[in-house]
């Protein structure tokens, strides 16, 4: 993981809610659509376990999560169940309305919170938050905005990666670390 500039540490310190967008962030952003009886297609997704893991570490450290995502998918609903995530929006293009409907919820402040992005979708809310992060395959112009753009390309690492740069500016990481050592 690169060393964050102490601008990107200090803004990951007050993160207690990470949000992040799931086409192109959770996954490599393929979508992946298998063909069934009666013209009907069945979607499959593709999410990468070190994600995953990252998430359930954040969870132990007391990180609130959630998405915004622009499509609706049963996977999605799915995986964000096992990961225990806290906020789900589906169906939300105009993603800046779910966010404050999430914010509202969680009764936090926008500099409360980091958002995961890879698209001008995700613009809106990255003027708002805290710490906004660009996945590395991102759109030119969401690294532009973004705080941080993360080394791993979206689906490959990239929300492990934002996880462990919180844990660690907000001191988790090296307890956590010790907990699974034993």
């Amino acid at each position: 993981m690169p060393k964050p500039t102490a601008a990107v540490a200090r803004r990951a310190r007050k993160v207690k809610l990470l949000l992040m967008d799931v086409d192109g962030v959770l996954t490599d952003g393929s979508i992946s659509l298998l063909s069934e009886p009666g013209g009907r297609a069945r979607e499959i997704k593709t999410f990468n376990s070190l994600d995953g893991a990252g998430l359930r570490l954040a969870e132990l450290a007391g990180l609130r999560t959630g998405l915004i995502t622009g499509r609706r998918s049963a996977a999605v609903t799915a995986r964000a169940r096992e990961l225990k995530m806290d906020f789900v929006a589906q169906d939300a293009f105009r993603k800046l309305p779910a966010f404050q409907k999430i914010l509202r919820r969680a009764r936090l402040k926008p500099g409360e919170v980091c958002f995961v992005g890879d698209d001008i979708t995700d613009l809106p809310i990255f003027v708002r938050v805290g710490l906004a992060v660009a996945v590395a395959n991102a759109h030119p112009e969401a690294k532009r905005r973004a705080h941080y753009v993360t080394r791993a390309a979206g689906g490959r690492g990239a929300v492990r990666e934002v996880v462990d740069l919180i844990l660690h500016a907000q001191g988790h990481y090296r307890k956590l670390l010790r907990r699974f050592r034993s």
